[in-house]
């Protein structure tokens, strides 16, 4: 017997099956009239190489959306596995001071708050904005691009972060039940 060819996805499952599916992690940030926003976001796609340009998919109710939209410019830091404490921080429902509270940043040209310590950032142009169910996805042209620290990057799989294991390898933590 063959399922359904359109029954309802279960959502609780949908989510244990895409956390197989391993990311990495990156905050992408914004700023406006004096003031800094960002989140953690593990949907992050290279779009292009001409122009160079990336993806990212945001929830349409975060705080750092409407930054974006009045800016025209987002940052994106990739963050390497000794920050996974600012992943978390990021990650949670905090106000934008408290996310930024003693981080330290760098200003990329446009004035997106990048963060110290990444294996690398970027800062794009916003290109365009499509609404796809309860997400917007952004696509930004890159308009400014550094090499960060030499590291290994922070991957986030089965809902939890990688750890650095000696040398070049990561290691995850055992498997829930």
């Amino acid at each position: 017997m063959t399922p359904a060819a359109d029954a309802p996805v279960d959502a609780t499952r949908f989510r244990r099956l895409m956390g197989r599916w391993a990311t990495g992690v990156s905050v992408v940030t914004a700023h406006h009239s004096d003031a800094d926003a960002g989140l953690t976001v593990n949907a992050l796609v290279s779009v292009s190489l001409r122009p160079p340009s990336v993806l990212v998919s945001l929830s349409d109710d975060t705080d750092t959306l409407p930054v974006i939209e009045r800016t025209g410019h987002f940052g994106v830091s990739f963050l390497s596995a000794s920050q996974r404490a600012i992943s978390e921080r990021f990650a949670r429902t905090l106000s934008s001071v408290e996310k930024f509270r003693e981080v330290p940043v760098h200003r990329a040209p446009h004035g997106s708050p990048l963060l110290d310590g990444a294996l690398g950032a970027l800062e794009c142009r916003l290109a365009s904005r499509t609404p796809a169910y309860d997400h917007v996805l952004l696509v930004g042209e890159v308009v400014y691009e550094e090499v960060g620290a030499d590291g290994l990057p922070l991957v986030f799989f089965r809902s939890d972060y990688s750890m650095p294991d000696g040398g070049d390898r990561l290691r995850f933590p055992p498997r829930h039940p």
